[in-house]
C-alpha cells in the first residue's frame, strides 16, 4: 500500500527536477530581453552573421564556456539561445547543475526569431 503513495510522489519529483526551463523565443519581446542577461551560445562565426540585440556571445563548444559564465552573477536571470534550441537547452541544463538559479532556454533559437522578426 505504501508503494502506491510513494511511487507517484517519486515520479512527480523526478519529472519536476528534469524539466528544462524554457520559453518560446517567438513569445519574448525585445523589451523583456533588455531586462535579462542575454547569451548567444553559438560559435563566433554564427554570432557575427547575425544575433539578437545586446546579446553576449559565449560559445557552448569553447573550452572557456564555464570560465566565461563565472563572470555572471548566479542569481541574475539569464536567457540562452542558439541556432534552433538544442545547444541552448544543453547549456541551460549544465548551468543549472552549476547553481545558476534563473536560466531560461529560448526555444526555437535564432532561426525562429528571424522568421518572426524579419528586417
Amino acid at each position: 500500500m505504501n508503494k502506491y503513495i510513494f511511487l507517484p510522489i517519486l515520479l512527480l519529483f523526478v519529472v519536476g527536477c528534469s524539466q528544462i526551463k524554457g520559453k518560446k523565443i517567438t513569445e519574448v519581446s525585445q523589451s523583456e530581453l533588455d531586462t535579462v542577461v542575454l547569451v548567444d551560445v553559438r560559435t563566433p562565426k554564427e554570432f557575427n552573421a547575425g544575433h539578437l540585440e545586446n546579446a553576449l556571445n559565449i560559445d557552448w563548444y569553447n573550452d572557456s564556456f564555464t570560465k566565461e559564465f563565472e563572470k555572471i552573477d548566479k542569481n541574475k536571470t539569464i536567457y540562452l539561445y542558439c541556432r534552433s534550441g538544442k545547444r541552448s537547452a544543453d547549456a541551460t541544463n549544465y548551468l543549472d547543475s552549476l547553481g545558476y538559479k534563473k536560466v531560461v532556454n529560448l526555444e526555437g533559437g535564432y532561426l525562429a526569431w528571424v522568421e518572426k522578426n524579419p528586417n
